[in-house]
């Protein structure tokens, strides 16, 4: 970083899940599976999904608002919102815009969603650094709100076991101390895999013209196989990379909170670092997979039951369809939480 760069503070996080459980017991009302089946390839015992008229609109709001209070400052104070969100309620107006109007800011400021799937938090902070460090805002908030139940297909069973809904936010500002929170940070994509992961959108062309071959069906589509594979082979070192990057040692590290996908990869990257399960911050039993929001989720979650002590440093991976993946090695200042 050059000389004028301005360091990044985390001032506040939060989240939101839906109030809806649907357990793996739930599930065998759908199809043939068994909870014993789900948990030992997934490590999943229940998930959250919205229900009726809740949207990713409603948890990230309410995310949102934990994360502005606990940063301590007015949503006026907010330059600038960054919405990660793969499965909005609309395309447009983004997530974003309609985040700014619902939290009541009453002056003009960009807002954009960005999609990088389960890594857009990552991505966003990467995004929301470089703003910061650069000058151009001063405080912005991160939205990571998904409900993929949504476009779930619930007669799969290779991917309807894995979904849940839910919502984190983040509040970053320019930090006044002069201290950096992001130690490090990469975010990278390899779109010739994007295939493994796919969401192709319902459309039809002009009726003036030829029409398509195929039309999508607004549907997840998984190679399960394929996806865990590309995970365990690329995320463990990559945040072996990040860890070097930021000039620390890997048992320098407190705490390794990773997207939560699945306990089979979570596990392949702690077996990576050598670190301890106490380290390992892990909540897809109760919440599945939710997208970008799974690890602010799980940071909160760990600091309120007490398996995460603040004023402390945590590796932060994801990996997401695109593909896309990415880390990042932070301070956790008391109070963010």
């Amino acid at each position: 970083m050059g000389n004028d760069y301005i360091p990044l503070r985390i001032a506040g996080v939060g989240y939101s899940v839906p109030e809806t459980v649907i357990t793996n017991e739930d599930l065998t009302k759908l199809y043939e599976t068994s909870d014993e089946w789900i948990y030992t390839r997934t490590g999943i015992k229940e998930r959250r999904v919205v229900s009726g008229n809740e949207t990713a609109l409603d948890l990230g709001f309410d995310a949102a608002k934990k994360a502005i209070e606990k940063a301590g400052i007015s949503v006026n104070d907010i330059d600038c919102i960054i919405a990660a969100a793969s499965v909005p309620p609309q395309l447009y107006p983004t997530l974003a815009c309609t985040m700014q109007a619902m939290l009541g800011i009453e002056k003009t400021i960009p807002a954009f969603d960005l999609t990088a799937a389960c890594t857009g938090l990552i991505y966003a902070l990467q995004v929301a650094r470089g703003f910061i460090g650069a000058g151009i805002y001063k405080t912005i908030l991160i939205v990571a709100a998904d409900n993929n139940s949504k476009i779930t297909n619930w007669e799969d069973r290779g991917t309807s076991i894995l979904f849940g809904d839910g919502a984190g936010a983040m509040v970053v500002t320019a930090s006044e101390d002069g201290i950096d929170d992001i130690l490090s940070i990469k975010i990278s994509a390899n779109g010739s895999i994007g295939q493994m992961i796919q969401t192709n959108m319902p459309s039809k062309c002009c009726p003036l013209v030829k029409q398509a071959d195929t039309v999508g069906d607004g549907l997840i589509h998984m190679n399960g196989k394929e996806v865990y594979k590309f995970a365990v082979s690329t995320v463990p070192s990559y945040v072996e990379e990040c860890i070097e990057a930021s000039g620390m040692a890997s048992d320098e590290i407190d705490y390794l909170i990773p997207h939560q996908a699945n306990q089979r990869i979570i596990e392949a990257i702690q077996n990576r670092l050598k670190y301890s399960d106490e380290k390992v911050i892990s909540n897809i039993k109760y919440y599945g997979n939710t997208s970008a929001a799974s690890i602010p989720i799980a940071l909160v979650e760990g600091v309120e039951q007490g398996k995460i002590k603040l004023g402390s440093t945590a590796v932060l991976c994801g990996f997401g369809a695109g593909m896309t993946w990415g880390g990042a090695v932070v301070r956790l200042r008391e109070g963010i939480c």
